[in-house]
């Protein structure tokens, strides 16, 4: 899966959000530290959604572009 992510830059460093991952964020000290550190982050992000929702009627679905 693709997905998008906006780098946030700051003095601080650089914090990562992915859009279509509500509340998925991440950050790292350079570009290519911040893009592992989202690429945890959607996994654990995705891990935790389907562990909450294991005991639900799910289905899924294709969206064209």
């Amino acid at each position: 899966m693709k997905y998008t992510v906006i780098f946030h830059r700051t003095e601080e460093g650089i914090s990562v959000s992915v859009p279509g991952l509500p509340g998925c964020w991440s950050e790292g000290d350079t570009d290519e530290e911040a893009l592992e550190n989202i690429q945890d982050a959607i996994h654990e992000y995705l891990a935790a959604v389907t562990e909450m929702s294991r005991d639900q009627e799910t289905h899924e679905i294709e969206v064209a572009a």
